[in-house]
């Protein structure tokens, strides 16, 4: 036998035909393919020569097995399985990439695209079962289509209410008095049989206030784009906050209704931030509508499906419960009410839970019309009754066994909570040494920027700079910027993308620099583009050191040494400077001695028998450090603090 070998999709590139028509050429000379391009043999090759350029083979003919699914097609045509669905679409037919077609609807398909269809082995076509519409709370198993979750960004005044209202009340019956009994954060429509669930925030901070929290809660986001103003402030910042949280973007150029509209200058505008319409040769897909009068709406859910079709998203109703807080307040009434949304599992009326700090068995759920439902599947948002306190948007529903457990998980939290407060320092990891300390730690190399300069001039030439910097290890990447001062939807945004802030001859709004610090999000600033470069570079190399500046608040005389049961030891001190601060760092200095004894956090401080957050001057107190023992009568505790120069 021959050595020379050859892939069989090159074989068929260089015959002219489909790999699927290969396919049969080859049973022909006894020839059973079995992986999905393998190599054949130069004997093989050259009876499939023979076979194919002899006058009988029919290049136009396709063999087909019955009950094909669109994906499955899609090979047999050598085509992509979203192009297929388009056709589908455009013939009035929305189907997902796991349905299994029709005979009628294969064959025209086949005919659509030029080829002559058989059915394979002689068997006739046999029309599948029409599936049933999804139910989440039908009890079912295994892994199946979940409703894709959809937030709507945008700037203001570009119609995301209209678009929101006009989905919302075309899901509502029309002799239903009043439309939607109450308003809950979220609900669903029917397309085609399938569900889409919309999440009714009120923009991209509380989409990206939800990220910060841990919990990637949207599938799909739609950017509503008004036709006639184009691409404003707030629609850049939707857009860096979609592409951060990593979630497909749809376009909905709204408006497109009024004389001055100009479609085709918001699409070149969205070129501009990376968003390449599907008609202009890219992969973002552009609607047109109008949210006024409705036109377009229905082509842009039909959008949504495709795309969750493409993202495949699925989720198992039997699996562990894995739902999130979409919204929570506390009503007069009826106590706690939390918008939860299932993304796994059921969460059924009855179940015990813990929301964070809150915890309670499930009274109540209504559904976003206001109905009673006794469970809640992947995809359906609903609002549940029984929680001892309302949580905060974002927070993880944890099913627990019953409510004597959630609620010993709820005191726990709460503990942690309240030792992190009282902790010297803050827990998030979004200063720039926490992230490279992060990065080393994962295997994602990537220090994440948010670029505000004075002039357009040297955000662009800044950025360019910035993402030629790329290393072995670590990739640097700029994923906002523009033009003004650090907002506090930066540091909103650098926390959800563990990023940091650098401004160039700009500054920092008075409340962004309140939220940078209580956040501890790091700010860089410069006014020499060398400087700044040069410290990125040394960011991502991980070798640059951060500058602090020292801040003495007091000293205390440590008077007495007391040593407590369970092996505690605690120093009886007198402050005789400034203050002493729980929240501070402390050093331990002994007469005598150049070097500390000790530097670190204060693990307790104690006015008699209470805890205290501070001491002054003039009184006397006790002092616990952490993980330190060696205190001696006549040792200074020096209390401090150290705060990065420029934050």
């Amino acid at each position: 036998m021959a050595v020379t070998k050859l892939k069989l999709s090159d074989l068929a590139k260089e015959l002219g035909i489909l790999p699927h028509q290969l396919l049969r050429v080859l049973q022909q000379v006894g020839v059973e393919v079995k992986t999905d391009d393998p190599e054949l043999t130069e004997d093989v090759i050259e009876a499939a020569r023979e076979l194919v350029q002899d006058e009988s083979f029919d290049n136009d003919r396709v063999y087909v097995k019955p009950n094909q699914t669109v994906r499955s097609l899609a090979k047999v045509f050598d085509s992509k399985a979203e192009d297929l669905q388009k056709r589908l679409m455009e013939d009035g037919l929305l189907v997902g990439l796991t349905q299994r077609l029709k005979p009628e609807v294969v064959e025209q398909l086949a005919d659509e695209l030029g080829y002559i269809l058989e059915w394979d082995e002689g068997t006739t076509p046999v029309a599948p079962p029409k599936p049933a519409a999804h139910k989440p709370n039908k009890s079912k198993t295994g892994v199946q289509p979940r409703p894709p979750i959809v937030t709507i960004l945008g700037h203001v005044d570009h119609g995301k209410t209209t678009l929101l209202d006009h989905i919302r009340h075309s899901a509502v019956a029309a002799g239903e008095a009043g439309g939607i009994t109450q308003h809950i954060g979220a609900y669903q429509v029917e397309v085609a049989g399938r569900k889409i669930t919309f999440l009714d925030t009120p923009g991209h901070e509380a989409f990206t206030a939800m990220r910060a929290r841990g919990a990637q809660v949207t599938d799909i986001a739609i950017l509503v784009v008004a036709a006639e103003d184009g691409i404003m402030p707030q629609t850049r910042e939707a857009i860096d906050h979609a592409k951060s949280a990593g979630v497909p973007i749809i376009v909905a150029i709204n408006k497109c209704d009024k004389p001055d509209a100009n479609p085709e200058r918001v699409k070149q505008q969205l070129t501009e931030h990376g968003l390449v319409p599907e008609d202009w040769g890219g992969d973002t897909i552009v609607c047109n509508i109008s949210a006024l009068t409705g036109e377009g709406v229905p082509h842009l859910l039909e959008m949504i499906l495709l795309v969750a079709d493409v993202a495949e998203i699925a989720a198992d109703p039997k699996a562990p419960l894995d739902a999130v807080v979409i919204e929570a307040r506390l009503d007069k009434g009826r106590g706690p009410l939390a918008t939860v949304l299932v993304h796994e599992g059921t969460l059924r009326r009855g179940d015990a839970i813990q929301v964070s700090r809150a915890y309670g068995s499930v009274r109540a759920m209504n559904d976003f019309e206001g109905k009673p439902v006794a469970e809640a599947g992947p995809g359906m948002p609903v609002e549940v009754l029984g929680l001892s306190e309302p949580p905060e948007a974002g927070d993880k529903v944890v099913a627990c066994k019953n409510e004597r457990e959630a609620r010993a998980k709820a005191e726990a939290v709460k503990t942690a909570l309240r030792e992190q407060s009282m902790a010297p320092t803050p827990h998030h990891r979004a200063s720039l040494q926490d992230l490279l300390r992060s990065m080393a730690e994962s295997e994602t190399k990537e220090l994440n920027i948010i670029l505000r300069a004075d002039v357009k001039g040297s955000v662009e030439a800044i950025a360019e700079q910035l993402n030629k910097l790329q290393f072995e290890d670590v990739r640097v990447k700029v994923i906002s910027q523009g033009v003004g001062s650090i907002t506090e939807n930066d540091i909103l945004l650098a926390r959800a993308a563990s990023a940091v802030c650098v401004a160039f001859n700009t500054g920092i709004e008075p409340g962004a620099k309140r939220a940078a610090k209580d956040q501890n999000i790091d700010v860089r600033y410069y006014n020499i583009i060398y400087e700044l470069l040069e410290d990125m570079e040394l960011a991502a190399k991980g070798l640059l050191a951060p500058k602090f500046e020292e801040t003495l608040h007091g000293v205390a005389e440590i008077r007495r040494v007391f040593k407590l049961s369970k092996g505690y030891t605690v120093a009886g001190c007198y402050v005789t400077e400034g203050k002493i601060l729980r929240s501070a760092r402390a050093r331990v200095r002994r007469p005598g001695v150049e070097e500390p004894l000790f530097d670190g956090a204060i693990a307790s401080l104690k006015h008699i028998k209470d805890d205290v957050r501070e001491m002054a001057a003039g009184f006397e107190c006790g002092i616990q450090l952490e993980g330190f023992t060696g205190y001696a009568e006549g040792d200074l505790i020096e209390c401090y603090s150290l705060e990065q120069v420029g934050l």
